[in-house]
């Protein structure tokens, strides 16, 4: 961010840290970076990490909060209401950003006084800038500021804008949790090799392996997955073997609906938390 504006953060865990973490790679100046975080520990190690200065509370911050020209919200939902009530009268002036999950823009908004809000949906593999994040933007954020915001978390992976915000429950169930879904494939990999005679150790590597191989080939690919998959499956293979399993246990149904699930309950949580700041 060429300008290095004021940014404040609410809430100094794992996704703030990688936040910043990209921020001072890519040359933002610490001291154009505040945090407000209560617990003492963490706020230390944000501190020694990345030489950040942190509040205690949004009271200690206000003349930061003031200045901000953006403030990131990465507090957990439930936590939301009680965290904006506070700060409410030192950041209306400011974009805010959001990257929590269930927490609506509208909700934001009133408990901000901003209607400049954008909803960020980011995966866990942010942490070491390999994540993708769903977007959406209110009307009042400008095209500036929509740049803004990607400056701010490009450093964490790739972004994709969505035109409606009921979207973003369709990308938490993608990709906001689709990490687990990898994580839970990979232990049944590793579950299969022991049972075949191999190690926990061996099957983990061969799983690993094959997940990010075969990921990459599909990234270089101008071929559709499907394609991919019909190229290493033989009538009769070994592949298709494993192939006809699946289908006959209905995987692929079971996969598609448990996405859905996911989709299902992101709303419900939208719907939970979206009396927050009212």
């Amino acid at each position: 961010m060429s300008s290095h504006p004021t940014l404040a953060f609410i809430g100094g865990g794992n996704m703030a840290s990688a936040i910043l973490g990209g921020l001072i790679a890519s040359g933002t100046p610490a001291q154009h970076l505040v945090v407000v975080e209560p617990f003492e520990a963490q706020r230390l190690v944000l501190t020694e990490k990345f030489g950040v200065q942190t509040f205690a509370s949004a009271e200690a911050a206000s003349t930061a909060l003031t200045q901000a020209t953006m403030v990131v919200w990465a507090v957990k939902p439930q936590s939301f209401a009680e965290a904006a009530a506070p700060c409410a009268a030192w950041v209306h002036q400011a974009v805010q950003v959001s990257v929590m999950a269930g927490i609506r823009s509208d909700a934001i908004a009133r408990a901000t006084g901003s209607d400049r809000v954008v909803r960020a949906m980011p995966n866990t593999p942010a942490l070491i800038g390999e994540g993708i994040a769903g977007l959406f933007a209110r009307a009042s954020v400008s095209s500036t500021e929509r740049q803004q915001v990607e400056a701010l978390l490009a450093p964490t992976g790739a972004l994709l804008w969505v035109a409606q915000e009921s979207d973003l429950d369709a990308v938490t169930a993608l990709s906001g949790s689709g990490p687990a879904y990898i994580f839970y494939f990979i232990e049944a990999m590793m579950t299969a090799a022991e049972r075949m005679g191999l190690s926990a150790e061996q099957g983990k590597a061969l799983a690993l392996a094959t997940f990010s191989g075969a990921t990459e080939l599909a990234r270089r690919s101008d071929e559709s997955p499907a394609v991919l998959r019909e190229r290493v499956t033989s009538k009769g293979g070994t592949t298709y073997a494993a192939l006809s399993a699946m289908n006959t246990a209905h995987v692929d149904t079971a996969f598609i609906d448990a996405m859905q699930a996911a989709r299902q309950r992101a709303s419900e949580l939208g719907d939970q938390f979206g009396s927050a700041g009212r």
